[in-house]
């Protein structure tokens, strides 16, 4: 291979060199173009925005939907903590309570 120089910061490089460089140049131009293609594909960035919307919005309704049960159980748990065990035992204590508080 013939010997090609050139003067750059008080040096000499071969053909190989510049060809070597050029072609990092030219990986490096190839990796900007497309970076600058997307950001300008507004149809491509609106797609995503969308997916990333319906994402959320699916988390959130997953998220209270499991508050909501959660806060159901409580509820389901509080009732028949404060609700006699049995129609029947209900009807006993109100008697009872009429028994105690009786009109003369």
């Amino acid at each position: 291979m013939a010997r090609k120089t050139t003067e750059e910061s008080g040096g000499t490089r071969d053909a190989e060199e510049i060809e070597q460089e050029i072609e990092q140049t030219r990986k490096e131009l190839g990796d900007t173009v497309a970076a600058v293609s997307e950001k300008a594909d507004v149809k491509k960035q609106a797609k995503a925005k969308v997916s990333a919307a319906k994402e959320k919005a699916t988390d959130k309704k997953a998220a209270a939907k499991k508050k909501a049960a959660e806060a159901t159980q409580q509820a389901r748990t509080k009732a028949k903590e404060v609700t006699p065990e049995s129609a029947g035992a209900g009807m006993q204590q109100a008697q009872q309570i009429a028994r105690e508080n009786s009109v003369p």
